[in-house]
């Protein structure tokens, strides 16, 4: 029966190019030593050792077996170090950027209930709404928000979240002015913003049927913060644009109202860039996984981003 045990002898043998400095290392008898490997010899029927008092010599066979035996003690290692990483408490410095809006939104809960589960785990956390140069300024997780399709890029891309997009308007607003039934119909509306300011401001929307259509609007208010621009649609101010799951609890209580249900601006999507695969720490491999499955429960139409924690 195979046993590891002589393998492990006999590579050690080899690295160390005799019996006796391998016995010293290992701190058993150096008869013991050679017995074991002959015992090995004697069950593979073959010499793979040619040794005296003057001479130390691995045989042509005995070149093979150890090439083989040296991989198998690798994989054994690396089976052993797999099963060891599961019961490893993941830890070390992680360094993330996140636009400000989405961090205030749900990623600062996301992350701090996750620091929570594994208080190993160091954050260092920015919240920044230029696009990060991960490589050059050591980013290890960057979060960014766009339609699709993703950038090109050497980095890797994970998508968190697809957020569907809607219009919505508060009932007095649409009482007041009427319910617009085509697109052209939204230039009549008052209109808030979310981003910075610029010289045109328009949406593009997309029918069921896949037609297209932009319409130009000039907003009264213009934020960067999505609370901000709901409750300024609640109010009436204006029609806003917002994430589907961020206004759908507030559909539901009558507070909004989708406008122009068919059409719909295109779904936004939340990803995360990371330089690569290799070398990654459990860590962030875990808090990605994590992160990816706390969207998946606020993505969800029955829950919306109601703000309370999730588990």
């Amino acid at each position: 029966m195979l046993d590891l045990n002589d393998l492990q002898y006999f590579v050690m043998v080899v690295d160390h190019g005799g019996f006796a400095p391998t016995a010293r290392a290992l701190g058993i008898p150096k008869s013991n030593l050679s017995r074991r490997i002959a015992l090995l010899e004697e069950r593979l029927g073959v010499r793979l050792i040619i040794r005296n008092t003057r001479h130390f010599t691995v045989t042509e066979l005995g070149q093979t077996y150890y090439a083989h035996c040296r991989a198998m003690l690798k994989g054994a290692e690396a089976a052993e170090a797999a099963v060891a990483m599961t019961h490893t408490e993941p830890g070390g410095l992680l360094r993330v950027t996140c636009p400000t809006v989405l961090l205030e939104e749900c990623v600062g809960g996301i992350i701090t209930r996750f620091m929570a589960m594994h208080p190993r785990v160091e954050v260092h956390l920015e919240a920044s709404d230029r696009q990060v140069d991960v490589v050059a300024e050591g980013v290890d997780l960057a979060l960014r928000v766009r339609p699709p399709p993703l950038q090109d890029s050497d980095l890797v891309n994970r998508v968190m979240s697809q957020r569907p997009q809607c219009l919505v308007a508060s009932p007095a607003l649409l009482n007041r002015l009427g319910e617009p039934k085509e697109p052209e119909d939204l230039s009549r509306f008052p209109s808030v913003h979310h981003g910075s300011p610029q010289r045109d401001y328009s949406w593009t929307l997309f029918h069921q049927d896949g037609a297209e259509f932009t319409i130009q609007h000039r907003p009264q208010l213009i934020t960067k913060g999505l609370p901000m621009l709901r409750c300024a649609a609640i109010d009436s101010v204006g029609i806003a644009q917002m994430p589907m799951s961020l206004v759908h609890d507030f559909i539901e209580r009558g507070h909004l109202v989708v406008v122009l249900p068919d059409w719909a601006p295109r779904t936004e999507m939340i990803y995360a860039v990371f330089a690569s695969r290799q070398g990654m720490l459990r860590s962030m491999r875990m808090l990605i996984d994590f992160m990816v499955e706390q969207f998946r429960l606020l993505d969800d139409p029955a829950r919306g981003m109601r703000g309370s924690p999730l588990v």
